[in-house]
């Protein structure tokens, strides 16, 4: 709460809470501040106060003021002139030659999808937060992992795997061990077909960086990871977003799609899509390869939550046997965050150029940790500890989902996975910064979309939403919000 002291006025208070959460882009270029009604009867201040606080960001240009409409946080431009140009070309081009109803394609910024990593990181409040995309500390807690890092940190070995690179394609222990893990997925993949990255989302760069020129269309599934969007927009690709449905993607808009732009990529998640908990489909899956077959355009699948999946859910890649697919997977979900440890699997005639890419960003990745992990693989302490977390999830799913429910809210999708896809029936945006007032973190819907519209869905993290204290200050909020 704002409270007047003789060091700051509540002016100064209300002005650099504001100030702090566009800085550290918890608002985002583009969102408007609540009215100065709203604002002073949330804070319980004078309407005097907030005009006076906001005339202050004015100053320090955080904010414009456009007449009857508002003040909102100013949009920087892009240090990339490509993605001017191309989200120009992208708004004359392809929006006018879409003759399909149902086939759109962005005409702003994707949405700043920083705001929840910073927030991942800034620790907000010693409360669980339940926009975080990450399992809490406590639950990746282990004993095998300090005896793995001590394992393969002896004098010598240390000495040896710190003072030279490691192998550019990854340590090849580990890219053994994934070889063989990968066979319980029913994909056969040589260890020379794997490389290592520096966690999932470097190894979809890769791919991007290798596949992609700046201009190209990609497809990508909407609702989706606010990172790929964005990571693909600041890379200045053209982005065209498919309706993700309980069976997969949306097949005539991707037809669609494929007959006007001729797309060179597809980025998917098949198993517990972020941020619905769908599964694909083994008859969309058929699809999906057939339209990639006939196109010429290769699919990137992110299995970042397959440790959470059963083994036998569809997978793309198994199907197509890595022929037009690439397989990127991580352990930073169920195991060790910091780490950074991910890898892709991908077809032989691609590795090569895979791995130039790779060279020419990291050189090669950290071989100590890599060789930890190997151990962790091999003597099954991976396995057991996924289970254990799965058998965790599933209780904390029920109780999550039945707080939910309690409290008014709905399911847009069966709650599976890790994620729950949550109607609020209010704007999340708005909702999201009276949350953050109370020390909460929460992921609106219009972060999943590739263009920033009102959304009464938000994103929850069943593991950090096991508190009921959380349900009743969403209710208390969102009530006074209707």
């Amino acid at each position: 709460m704002l409270m007047k002291t003789a060091s700051q006025s509540l002016t100064e208070q209300l002005s650099a809470r504001f100030a702090e959460r566009i800085k550290s882009r918890l608002l985002a270029p583009g969102a408007r501040l609540p009215s100065v009604r709203l604002c002073a009867g949330q804070q319980g201040v004078s309407v005097s106060t907030v005009v006076a606080a906001y005339d202050q960001l004015l100053a320090q240009g955080l904010v414009v003021a456009h007449k009857n409409r508002g003040f909102f946080v100013r949009e920087y431009a892009s240090n990339n002139p490509l993605a001017h140009t191309e989200r120009a070309h992208t708004a004359i081009n392809l929006v006018a030659s879409v003759k399909s109803p149902e086939v759109f394609l962005p005409q702003h910024n994707p949405v700043n999808a920083t705001a929840l990593i910073r927030g991942m990181f800034q620790g907000l409040s010693d409360k669980p937060q339940p926009g975080m995309g990450v399992f809490p500390p406590d639950w990746l807690e282990t004993s095998f992992m300090p005896a793995a890092v001590r394992k393969v940190t002896s004098t010598r070995a240390l000495k040896e795997y710190s003072l030279q690179y490691g192998e550019p394609a990854g340590d090849g222990g580990l890219r053994r061990a994934l070889s063989k893990k990968l066979v319980s997925l029913n994909l056969q993949v040589a260890p020379e077909q794997i490389i290592t990255s520096v966690g999932a989302t470097h190894a979809l760069d890769i791919v991007s960086r290798t596949l992609l020129r700046a201009g190209d269309c990609v497809m990508v599934e909407e609702p989706g990871w606010a990172v790929e969007f964005a990571r693909l927009e600041a890379m200045g690709m053209r982005i065209l977003p498919v309706p993700r449905r309980a069976d997969g993607p949306d097949l005539a808009v991707m037809a669609r799609y494929c007959e006007l732009h001729s797309p060179k990529l597809f980025v998917s998640v098949s198993v517990f899509h972020n941020p619905t908990g769908y599964c694909l489909t083994p008859g969309s899956a058929h699809r999906v390869l057939q339209l990639a077959n006939q196109h010429h355009f290769h699919i990137v699948e992110d299995d970042t939550y397959s440790h959470l999946a059963p083994e036998h859910a569809t997978r793309l890649c198994v199907l197509d046997g890595l022929q037009r697919t690439i397989y990127v997977s991580g352990f930073a979900k169920i195991l060790a965050p910091g780490w950074r440890v991910g890898y892709l699997a991908a077809p032989t005639d691609l590795v090569e150029r895979l791995l130039d890419t790779k060279l020419l960003a990291t050189l090669t990745t950290p071989a100590l940790l890599e060789k930890a992990l190997a151990w962790c693989i091999d003597q099954g302490q991976l396995r057991r500890h996924a289970e254990r977390i799965r058998t965790r999830l599933d209780l904390a799913r029920a109780r999550s989902a039945r707080l939910a429910l309690a409290h008014g809210c709905t399911f847009a999708a069966e709650p599976a996975g890790l994620f729950g896809w949550v109607d609020t029936g209010v704007d999340t945006d708005a909702l999201s910064q009276r949350m953050l007032d109370e020390g909460y973190l929460i992921a609106p819907g219009a972060l999943f979309h590739a263009v920033r519209t009102p959304s009464t869905l938000m994103r929850i993290n069943f593991a950090t939403t096991q508190d009921a204290a959380f349900w009743t200050v969403f209710a208390r909020l969102r009530d006074g919000m209707r």
